[in-house]
């Protein structure tokens, strides 16, 4: 025979209708602050609620009419069409055995990610910024490149419309090329299978066994690094040493470079056009 439940306490009856009283006060407030957003959005005292309806009602009319048309209803058509291709054919590789790699590889990118992204947002904000300082300060070069780049595709057209000429000709031979090696790599396919098994359990076997020594190696070397980092700084700041004292001499070279070419662009021009307009001298005497 069932039990007859027991009835609620009178502590558990005072709290069911304390919740049901804030709960239905909280409402009545969000509609009141509902009621006064639509009042002061629509306040007929300006005439500005009656522009908004006015605004709304014909925008609706025309985007009724819009959507009415033959363009918007085939593009509707092929927008419903594609979804339940989607719907039809994603979800079964989405339960597909094959998806499950996938769906485990997602898993482990993102739980091993996090802590790498989190690692290396500092080098990739600094690496951004650098990036943009350089596309800003080699802007000036890129009309030279676009144009070396227009002049190179201009160069490349012939040869690919001869390169498309002579395929085209070429078509018969190609298919018997093609056969050919079809009919001579078709046998080879469960060899190069096996040994590809061979060399994937001897590749693997060889990782296995060569973990341990890299791992020994790899901390060898950081142990090596920072034992050695105080000399390392120390030739890294002779570098930059070195770099700085050489850059006024690089500058003098590059000013030097600079004059003897414009100086030989000067006498090549004028060798080239020797009979161009030349300038009057006017002198002036006293009186």
């Amino acid at each position: 025979m069932a039990t007859i439940p027991s009835l609620p306490s009178r502590d558990d009856v005072l709290r069911m209708a304390r919740s049901t009283t804030d709960i239905t006060g909280q409402l009545l407030d969000t509609a009141g602050n509902l009621t006064r957003i639509a009042i002061n959005t629509f306040d007929p005292r300006d005439g500005s609620g009656a522009e908004v309806l006015r605004v709304l009602r014909k925008t609706t009319a025309e985007l009724a009419e819009a959507s009415a048309s033959p363009q918007a209803q085939e593009a509707f058509y092929r927008v419903v069409d594609t979804l339940t291709r989607l719907g039809t054919s994603g979800a079964p590789l989405a339960v597909h055995p094959v998806s499950e790699p996938v769906r485990a590889l997602l898993t482990a990118l993102g739980d091993s990610l996090l802590p790498v992204l989190d690692a290396v947002e500092p080098a990739v904000e600094e690496f951004t910024e650098a990036l943009g300082d350089l596309v800003e300060t080699s802007s000036p070069l890129l009309p030279a490149a676009a144009g070396m780049a227009a002049g190179a595709l201009l160069a490349l057209t012939p040869v690919l419309r001869s390169a498309a000429d002579v395929l085209r000709d070429s078509s018969p031979e190609l298919t018997r090329v093609a056969e050919a090696l079809t009919d001579a790599l078709a046998p080879l396919v469960p060899l190069q299978v096996a040994l590809a098994e061979r060399a994937a359990a001897a590749g693997a076997g060889a990782v296995r066994a060569s973990l341990p020594p890299l791992a020994d190696l790899t901390e060898a070397a950081a142990a090596t690094t920072k034992a050695a980092r105080p000399v390392l700084v120390a030739g890294e700041e002779l570098l930059v040493s070195a770099l700085e004292q050489l850059q006024p001499l690089l500058l003098g070279a590059a000013a030097r470079a600079g004059g003897f070419v414009r100086a030989t662009a000067v006498r090549v021009s004028a060798a080239v056009s020797p009979t161009s307009d030349r300038g009057i001298v006017v002198a002036v005497a006293p009186a």
